[in-house]
C-alpha cells in the first residue's frame, strides 16, 4: 500500500508490505514524491511502477518504480501530461496503457500514454474520443482495452465507451452505457463480459444499477441491481466466478454492506457485513483466495484498520450414480387353488 491522505489530509509518502502469512504489515520505503489519486501497477518484472496523482504542487507528471527485492523507490520517466483520477493498465505485451485524469490546469484529458519498463520512458498514444476521469478500464479477454463512463469534460457523469486496440494504438467508440455514471467498478467475469456497477449517477447520488458489457455485440444489457446503491465501493473477482462487491458510500452514509453478484442468476445476495463501514479503500485478491480490504475513510475519520473476507469455494457437482442393474426375477408360478365344496344352495357373497 502506498501514499495516499491521512487522517490530517495531508498527502502521505510511506508506504507497508502485507504478510498474509503473519496477517502483519511491514514498513517499506518511502516513496520519493508524496501524493494521493495515483495508480499502482504490477509489472511482469515484479517491480511495481506508480503512476501521477496528486502531490503538494498538484497534479504529478511524477513516476516511480518499486524494487520488491530492496524495498526502495525510484524515480522513472516523467508522464507526458501530469494527471490524476486516471486509468492504469497493463498491456498484453508488458506495455503500462494510462488514459484520461484531470491535468495540471484541473482539465478533464482525453490524452492517453505508454510506459515501456525496458526504457523508463513514456510515449504517447491515440486519445480518447471523449476526455473522462474517474472511469474505468479493464483489460477484456481479445487483449483490447475497455473504458467506461466517468466525468466527462463538462463534469457530468457520461455513458460513452471505446476501446483501445494497442496494435494499431487508436481507440474507437463501442455502445454506450444504459446509464450515466462515474466512480462505479468494473469487473471481468470468467465468460468475457464486463460487469459495471454502481457510481453517482446523473443526479450525483449513488446508483444501484449494473450491467453487462459484451464485447462480442459491442453492447450493455442492464443486469440485476445492487440490493444497496453505493459508490466509492470495490468490485474483487472471485475464484467461485461471483464478483464480491464491498463498502462505500450509500444514501446515508458510509456503510459496511457487502453483496456477491451470481452471473447464473443475474442477481445480487448479500453477503457478511465487513467490520469497519468504509469507502475509497482497497481490495486485493490474495493467492489463498481470500480477499483483503484495508484503509479508506471511515464514519468519521481515515482508517487503519484491514480485514479479510473468506468466499466459499464452488460446490463440486456431486457424480450421479450409474444404477446397479436388478435381475429380473423369474416368475414364479402361482399355486391354484384346492376347489372348496359348494355351499348348500343359497344366494352366495360377491366376491370383493
Amino acid at each position: 500500500m502506498a501514499g495516499g491522505f491521512d487522517s490530517t489530509n495531508s498527502i502521505l509518502a510511506s508506504t507497508e508490505l502485507y504478510d498474509p502469512a503473519s496477517g502483519s504489515w511491514t514498513l517499506t520505503g518511502s516513496l520519493n514524491v508524496a501524493r494521493a489519486d495515483h495508480t499502482a501497477t504490477l509489472l511482469p518484472n515484479g517491480i511495481v511502477l506508480v503512476t501521477g496523482g496528486t502531490d503538494s504542487s498538484g497534479n504529478s507528471a511524477s513516476t516511480e518504480l518499486y524494487d520488491p527485492a530492496t524495498g526502495i523507490w525510484t524515480a522513472t520517466g516523467s508522464l507526458n501530461i501530469a494527471r490524476a483520477g486516471h486509468t492504469a493498465m497493463l498491456l498484453p505485451n508488458g506495455i503500462v496503457l494510462v488514459a484520461g485524469g484531470v491535468d495540471s490546469n484541473f482539465n478533464t484529458s482525453a490524452s492517453a500514454e505508454l510506459y515501456d519498463a525496458a526504457s523508463g520512458n513514456w510515449t504517447a498514444t491515440g486519445n480518447l474520443n471523449a476526455a473522462r476521469t474517474r472511469h474505468t478500464a479493464t483489460l477484456l479477454s481479445n487483449g483490447m482495452v475497455l473504458v467506461a463512463a466517468g466525468l466527462d469534460s463538462n463534469g457530468s457523469p457520461a455513458t460513452s465507451a471505446e476501446l483501445y486496440d494497442p496494435g494499431s494504438g487508436s481507440w474507437t467508440p463501442t455502445g454506450d452505457l444504459n446509464i450515466a455514471r462515474r466512480s462505479h467498478t468494473a469487473t471481468l467475469l470468467p465468460n468475457g463480459m464486463v460487469l459495471v456497477a454502481g457510481g453517482f449517477d446523473l443526479n450525483f447520488g449513488p446508483s444501484a444499477s449494473a450491467e453487462l458489457y459484451n464485447p462480442v455485440s459491442g453492447s450493455w444489457a442492464v443486469t440485476g441491481s445492487l440490493n444497496n446503491a453505493r459508490y466509492f465501493h470495490t468490485a474483487t473477482l472471485l475464484p467461485n466466478g461471483m464478483a464480491l462487491t464491498a463498502g462505500g458510500v450509500g444514501t446515508n452514509g458510509v456503510f459496511a454492506s457487502a453483496e456477491l453478484y451470481d452471473l447464473a442468476s443475474s442477481s445480487w445476495t448479500a453477503t457478511g457485513n465487513l467490520n469497519d463501514a468504509r469507502d475509497r479503500h482497497t481490495a486485493t485478491l490474495l493467492s489463498n483466495g481470500m480477499v483483503l480490504v484495508a484503509a479508506g475513510d471511515g464514519t468519521t475519520n481515515v482508517l487503519t484498520s484491514a480485514e479479510l473476507y473468506e468466499s466459499q469455494p464452488s460446490p463440486t457437482p456431486t457424480p450421479t450414480p450409474s444404477a446397479t442393474p436388478t435381475a429380473t426375477p423369474t416368475p414364479t408360478a402361482t399355486p391354484r387353488a384346492t376347489p372348496r365344496p359348494r355351499p348348500p344352495p343359497h344366494p352366495r357373497p360377491t366376491p370383493p
